[in-house]
């Protein structure tokens, strides 16, 4: 039997958005192959077929299911999905030790797990199956959708590619040079750890904000430090990844074989935010020499900005994800 890890799970609602009257609402785990119990959302239809189309929702790269990924995850529901949004492995209310740290293969797994889960439950079509990943997490579902055949559509939604950022840092501004001294940073600090025994963090959303903050710190900051998105257990909002905690990301790239996804992709971003350029060029990479690109498919949203994916509903195109959904898992 798989072991599983007790996990204390909080029972109230305690979102960043306001809980529908229209689904019903539980927590429920599940465990990755790493034996690491994951918790999460559910959220049903009360409006109930037999068995359901079903959709995993994670991220942002640093958020919990009581942000960003729970609003997609109950909205989705209310349009007739059965949805999960989850905790990533050590992060949140999931468990995996120690905390606050990341990996491209751990991560990927953990979107692999929760189909593992979804295809078991007796109200799920175990043959219509989907994943939302936001920000950090729309890299990993695509990664996900490379590998994994039970994966029937694939939203990204104001993705990042979490290699190439830490690779090349923002804008791939890093040369060789510098990312060699990231390296070295980077590994000297797992000396500073080992020797004190505990990993320091590094640090959220800057706060307070500098004046002379770039847009996309202020866009982050006007997210995770304020009302509008806070939540304790989000790393984002508060100390942010161990220092070390994503350095694997740096050799490790994770899209290589998107070329090769052959079920159903929307890639989904704001014409203003920063991170517009990992969608164009992912989507670029995607369906370049793919004999599957007929069913890929990349929207960018007017004027919108990278948080506005996060949380605006009347910028997030939800109609569009319904359609694209209801398509493709049928």
């Amino acid at each position: 039997m798989m072991k599983t890890e007790t996990l204390h799970l909080t029972r109230e609602w305690d979102k960043t958005f306001a809980e529908s009257d229209k689904v019903d609402h539980c927590k429920v785990t599940f465990v990755n192959r790493y034996g690491i119990t994951l918790a999460a959302d559910m959220y049903v239809p009360k409006v109930k077929e037999r068995r359901l189309p079903a959709i995993a929702v994670c991220g942002p790269f640093g958020a919990v299911k009581e942000q960003c990924s729970g609003l997609y995850a109950q909205t989705m529901a209310e349009r007739g999905f059965l949805t999960i949004a989850f905790d990533p492995s050590f992060t949140g209310e999931s468990g995996g030790q120690p905390r606050y740290m990341a990996s491209p293969d751990i991560n990927t797994e953990d979107f692999q797990a929760a189909v593992d889960f979804l295809s078991v439950q007796e109200n799920v079509d175990p043959d219509r199956i989907g994943i939302i990943g936001i920000c950090g997490w729309g890299g990993l579902a695509l990664n996900t959708a490379a590998i994994d055949t039970r994966v029937k559509a694939t939203a990204a939604m104001t993705m990042y590619d979490m290699s190439r950022v830490n690779a090349n840092g923002y804008f791939d501004s890093l040369d060789e040079d510098a990312r060699y001294a990231a390296r070295e940073a980077l590994n000297a600090q797992r000396v500073i750890d080992y020797r004190n025994g505990f990993y320091e963090l590094g640090g959220g959303v800057v706060d307070p904000l500098p004046e002379d903050a770039p847009f996309f710190v202020k866009d982050y900051h006007a997210y995770y430090k304020t009302p509008r998105g806070y939540h304790p257990r989000s790393l984002n909002s508060n100390g942010g990844w161990n220092k070390i905690g994503t350095m694997s990301f740096m050799n490790m790239p994770q899209l290589s074989y998107t070329h090769e996804i052959r079920s159903a992709v929307l890639i989904v971003h704001g014409e203003k935010a920063h991170s517009c350029y990992f969608s164009r060029d992912a989507f670029a990479a995607m369906i370049k020499d793919s004999k599957y690109a007929d069913n890929k498919e990349l929207m960018i949203i007017p004027g919108a900005v990278h948080t506005d994916l996060y949380d605006r509903a009347d910028v997030i195109p939800f109609d569009k994800l319904e359609r694209f959904f209801k398509e493709y898992l049928k």
